[in-house]
């Protein structure tokens, strides 16, 4: 199928009919998939984000298809929060024009045609994780950054237990002039609200499930991040897919207007 703006040059150049382009570019919006779901194939061309596949609530078969249908079309899916079956299905019944990057700390599965290179698009994401246990949810947050286009630049395990250990990474992400920060952290969640009071950029704080007591699932470092006194943006817990996303669209607009300002 081709994309929207191959129809557009298609009908520049009087490949096609002005009514064909129409037709084209309604049949291009959504495909359905048997009776079990429609696919919006035009969601990256509005929003800028790769289609992704939420699986944790998807039978296997399904969510393989799904992911499958959408890299036939439009050369990339993702398969966030996968189980182990997840993994075997795609393996199971995957075509031979595509390949898989099963990321299994991540729990997430990259599907791409073979030979697909992602465009690089310039923007720099910092990624910073208070404990080892939070490095899964840190590693989605990366996938998808660098899904979008953006280069990632990583320290793990840099939490306020021993805060002297935050500040030679935050050396390395002014030094690599990273355009936004994600901060991932469970427990208190204290960690994201520090890094914004040091940094003059954006920092979007993911507040992990990663705790117990009063800490478990997440609601402590959740309500911490939204009480900072120290401004930042915070996602859902455990959310590095909306993370990702957020962080890949501030750095990619501001890599735009950095290419603009090289170009004058």
């Amino acid at each position: 199928m081709k994309t929207s703006r191959e129809i557009l040059e298609d009908f520049k150049n009087g490949k096609i009919s002005i009514d064909e382009a129409e037709r084209l570019l309604k049949a291009n919006r959504i495909i359905s998939l048997e009776e079990f779901v429609n696919i919006d194939m035009e969601r990256e061309l509005r929003t800028g984000i790769p289609e992704i596949v939420y699986s944790a609530s998807k039978n296997p078969n399904q969510a393989a298809q799904i992911a499958i249908k959408i890299a036939q079309t439009k050369n990339i899916s993702i398969m966030t929060k996968i189980s182990d079956k997840h993994a075997v299905e795609i393996q199971n019944i995957l075509p031979q024009d595509l390949e898989i990057e099963v990321h299994d700390l991540a729990k997430l599965i990259v599907v791409k045609k073979k030979g697909y290179k992602i465009e690089d698009k310039g923007g720099k994401i910092g990624i910073i994780t208070a404990g080892t246990s939070d490095i899964p949810i840190a590693e989605e947050v990366k996938i998808i950054c660098n899904s979008m286009g953006c280069s990632t630049f990583t320290s793990y395990d840099v939490g306020i237990a021993g805060l002297h250990r935050i500040f030679p990474p935050l050396r390395k992400l002014i030094d690599a002039e990273v355009d936004v920060v994600v901060v991932c952290a469970g427990f208190e969640g204290l960690l994201a609200g520090v890094v914004s009071s040091l940094l003059d950029v954006p920092v979007i704080g993911v507040p992990t499930s990663i705790g117990y007591g009063v800490s478990e699932k997440g609601f402590s470092a959740l309500n911490s991040m939204l009480s900072s006194c120290s401004p930042l943006a915070v996602v859902n817990i455990d959310n590095g897919f909306g993370a990702g996303v957020m962080a890949a669209k501030i750095a990619n607009r501001v890599a735009s207007f950095r290419n603009r300002l090289k170009d004058k």
